[in-house]
C-alpha cells in the first residue's frame, strides 16, 4: 500500500471518527427544543464564528465580516441584527482569536453583545485541523417598558409602569470544529449561562437567555470542471420548541459565484447568492421566504454580508475557502 493509499484510508477513518464523536456528543445533550432567543443567520456557512468560537482563525488569514439581516420587513419592531467579527491565526497557525460585536432588536428589546473568541488547532497535516474553543464576553439588555402602546384594561400594571429595565449578563462558551479543505463538522454552545430577569419591585423573573446547542456540518464536492455543489447543515436546540433545522445547498462557479437555496424547518425557504472577487473580497446577499403564519402576510427576510480576508504570510498557490 502506497502513502497515497495510506492516507485516503487515514482521512477516511478520522471523518467517521469525527462524526461519531459529535453525535455522541450532541445526543448526550438534554433534550431540550429550540425558540429564537439568540439570532438566527441564514448564510451561517460563512458566518460559523458567532456560533462556534473553535472556528476563530479557520481562514488562515486576518478576516473581517459585517452582516445585517432584516427579518420580517414590513413588520413594526421586527427583528433586526447588525454583526462585526474579526478573526486570525497566529503566526504558526497553531493558535487562533477573535471577536465578534452583535446587536440585535426584537420588538422593544435590544441585545449589545460582544465576545472574544480563542481556538488551539490540532493539525493533522494535508490542511485538515481539529480546533478546540473558548467564548467569553457579555450582552446588555434593555427593555424600554414605557414605550409599549397597552390596551386599556392593562394600564394599570405596574410591571409597565415608569419601569426601563437593563441588564448586565456575561457569558461563556465552548465548542470543537473539524474542517478540511472540503468538508467541516462542529458541535458548540456559545453561552453555557441561563441569565435571569428579575426586578422585586413588581415581583417578576424570567430568562433572557437561555443555553443554546449547535451542531453543523457541511461537505464539498465537483460536479464537474467548473461547478462544484456544496451542502450544508446546521441544528440548533434550547428549550422552548421544537428542534430547528437549516438545509442549504449552493453551487459554485468558476470559484467565483455561490448560488443556492435554504429550507429552515417550521420557518421559511430562501435563496443565497455570493460574488468571490479576486482581493478577498465577497458579498454575499440571502433572501426569506416564510412558510409559517406569516407566510399570506408576503413579510419576508433580506440578509446583506460583506467579508474580506488580508493574507499574512505570502502564499505561491492560495488555496479557495469554502466555508
Amino acid at each position: 500500500m502506497n502513502m497515497s493509499e495510506k492516507n485516503i484510508k487515514s482521512n477516511k477513518a478520522l471523518k467517521k471518527v469525527l462524526v461519531l464523536t459529535f453525535m455522541l456528543c450532541f445526543a448526550a445533550l438534554p433534550r431540550v427544543a429550540f425558540s429564537q432567543q439568540d439570532p438566527m443567520y441564514t448564510q451561517y456557512m460563512f458566518n460559523t464564528q458567532t456560533i462556534n468560537p473553535a472556528y476563530a482563525g479557520s481562514w488562515g488569514s486576518f478576516g473581517f465580516l459585517v452582516l445585517s439581516r432584516m427579518q420580517w420587513v414590513g413588520i413594526d419592531n421586527a427583528p433586526i441584527t447588525n454583526t462585526f467579527s474579526f478573526q486570525a491565526p497566529t503566526k504558526n497557525y497553531k493558535f487562533g482569536y477573535g471577536i465578534n460585536l452583535i446587536q440585535d432588536r426584537v420588538g422593544r428589546e435590544n441585545r449589545l453583545g460582544l465576545f472574544g473568541d480563542y481556538s488551539y488547532a490540532i493539525d493533522f497535516d494535508n490542511n485538515r485541523f481539529l480546533r478546540f474553543g473558548l467564548k467569553a464576553g457579555f450582552t446588555n439588555y434593555s427593555n424600554n417598558l414605557n414605550a409599549y402602546t397597552l390596551y386599556p384594561d392593562d394600564n394599570n400594571d405596574p410591571l409597565y409602569m415608569g419601569y426601563k429595565h437593563s441588564l448586565f449578563m456575561p457569558n461563556f462558551g465552548v465548542g470543537l470544529h473539524y474542517d478540511s479543505e472540503r468538508f467541516y463538522i462542529g458541535v458548540s454552545s456559545p453561552k453555557l449561562l441561563n441569565n435571569r430577569i428579575e426586578n422585586s419591585d413588581v415581583n417578576y423573573s424570567g430568562y433572557a437567555e437561555f443555553r443554546h446547542f449547535f451542531l453543523s456540518s457541511g461537505l464539498v464536492f465537483n460536479v464537474n470542471e467548473t461547478i462544484k455543489f456544496k451542502p450544508t447543515v446546521l441544528a440548533k436546540l434550547t428549550a422552548g420548541a421544537p428542534v430547528q433545522f437549516d438545509f442549504s445547498a449552493n453551487f459554485l462557479f468558476n470559484e467565483k459565484m455561490w448560488l443556492g437555496a435554504m429550507y429552515r424547518t417550521g420557518d421559511a425557504v430562501g435563496a443565497i447568492a455570493q460574488w468571490v472577487f479576486d482581493n478577498g473580497l465577497r458579498v454575499g446577499y440571502a433572501y426569506d421566504f416564510s412558510i409559517s403564519q406569516l407566510r399570506g402576510m408576503h413579510f419576508n427576510t433580506h440578509e446583506i454580508m460583506l467579508s474580506y480576508e488580508l493574507q499574512i504570510v505570502k502564499q505561491a498557490i492560495v488555496s479557495p475557502r469554502y466555508f
